[in-house]
């Protein structure tokens, strides 16, 4: 970009530390923002930039999947790494509201909805009707998303309280471009008000955003995303009209292997992927999903850190002959003995699939299974499609149960970022932690807390 936005809503100029494996300064150039975006290549490629934040490590590109994992680990996985922040995430109990990972997630984020707070009001300079719709819906579809996620890692669960008036997260829409604006005091939205926001924005995202957008978000991205949010307040019925919805459309198929996903790019079964090559990724030494994930011998190289070993309790859900199995777990090459890691990582400049078909067949037969319907398909049916591409034997009837298909979800996306999430939403525990444990939050960033006295903390830090 030729031009840079003031991206902190606390300060003009800040300096990042990115976990706490190394202190990353990052100076910005600032300049006056609100003559910086002043023509529609100007609104376009701030909308690349926004792009380039989802894929940052603190937030696609690696936080957005691993925090969730580690939150979740008992019986699944065990942290090995040595960063502390990480292995606070994993432990809960020494979580403190100066951790490394949760503080650069949360001002990615923001910088993320800055940015797009800036593209749309930038939009009158776009006179292009279709261009300008277009840039809307994508705007609108990384704010919805960014605030999506935030709410779920910052904030106790949808149905924590009656009328989920718990605190949320601060709801942004204007763009700091100023100072003055940079000093302004945002206060936590609730929960509810941040669910109502993140709907609108990729309710408008579905219908301004294109059938077909490239390798960018298009209103089946937006669509997916849509029925996430809803599931995770068990709303069945719009869950199941949009994943439905999906899937009827014809655009997208089943891989017809359990690994194509995570071997090749934009597959037929990808919705929505993170960009990525070797020159520009997420991360090969101290950030990156394979960098943890991965442990394996490339060439005499040893590739990735093997931080995350699978339990052995875990990969015996699977059947024997399962491809999941046999094809994505794996003995590493760390730490000697026989240690179990997850193949679904293993290459720095792959993409990263953030939501598949796969997914959206586990959510309209969970959804028909508990409305006693058969929208698009019998349960059985979708969940057996998922299971015969793996290898499994297919269920029956008889065995075709609620616990049945959320084991087939767990199995099925495991290490892809969803776990604590449907803890949460099943009001299950993990370990000793009840669904909404306030270790099971991250904590709002002391330096957030300290510049903003409206900013109140979570429980416990």
């Amino acid at each position: 970009m030729k031009k840079q936005l003031i991206y902190s809503l606390a300060v003009l100029t800040l300096s990042l530390a990115a976990c706490d494996k190394k202190l990353e300064i990052n100076p910005f150039q600032t300049i006056d923002a609100t003559t910086a975006l002043t023509s529609a290549q100007d609104v376009e490629s701030a909308i690349i930039g926004a792009y380039a934040h989802l894929g940052n490590a603190a937030m696609y590109g690696t936080n957005f999947n691993l925090l969730a994992e580690l939150q979740a680990s008992e019986g699944y996985i065990t942290w090995r790494g040595t960063f502390a922040g990480y292995r606070e995430v994993s432990v809960k109990t020494s979580l403190t509201n100066t951790n490394s990972e949760a503080e650069r997630t949360w001002i990615r984020s923001y910088r993320a909805i800055n940015t797009v707070n800036n593209v749309l009001e930038a939009l009158p300079v776009v006179t292009e009707a279709a261009d300008k719709s277009r840039l809307e819906g994508e705007a609108r579809f990384v704010r919805g998303i960014t605030l999506f996620e935030l709410v779920r890692y910052y904030a106790l669960p949808w149905g924590a309280t009656a009328n989920n008036s718990q605190p949320g997260v601060p709801i942004v829409l204007t763009a700091t471009k100023t100072a003055e604006q940079a000093s302004a005091k945002v206060a936590r939205s609730t929960v509810a008000q941040v669910y109502v926001q993140v709907i609108d924005d990729l309710t408008k995202a579905i219908a301004l955003l294109p059938a077909d957008n490239g390798t960018r978000a298009d209103k089946y991205a937006a669509q997916a995303f849509l029925a996430r949010v809803y599931l995770q307040q068990s709303n069945y019925a719009l869950v199941l009209s949009n994943a439905n919805a999906i899937i009827v459309s014809d655009v997208y198929r089943l891989n017809p292997s359990v690994i194509s996903a995570f071997r090749n790019r934009n597959t037929q079964e990808s919705i929505f992927e993170i960009q990525q090559n070797d020159q520009n990724n997420a991360g090969n030494s101290n950030d990156g999903l394979t960098t943890f994930y991965a442990s394996l011998p490339v060439n005499g190289v040893s590739v990735g850190r093997g931080d995350v070993q699978v339990n052995n309790t875990f990969r015996d859900l699977y059947d024997a002959n399962d491809a999941r199995r046999r094809e994505l777990l794996y003995i590493g090459v760390k730490g000697g003995g026989a240690r179990l890691y997850s193949g679904k990582w293993v290459d720095f400049g792959a993409n990263i699939p953030v939501v598949r078909l796969a997914e959206m067949h586990l959510i309209r037969a969970e959804c028909n299974f508990r409305l006693g319907s058969v929208t698009g398909a019998a349960p059985l049916a979708d969940i057996n499609a998922i299971r015969a591409r793996a290898g499994a034997p297919a269920l029956t009837a008889a065995t075709l149960t609620l616990d049945n298909i959320l084991r087939e979800r767990q199995l099925e996306l495991a290490f892809e970022g969803v776990r604590i999430h449907d803890l949460k939403r099943l009001k299950l525990s993990t370990g000793t932690f009840a669904w909404n444990a306030p270790k099971l939050l991250l904590p709002i960033p002391k330096r957030e807390i300290d510049a903003n006295e409206a900013l109140t903390q979570n429980e416990s830090y």
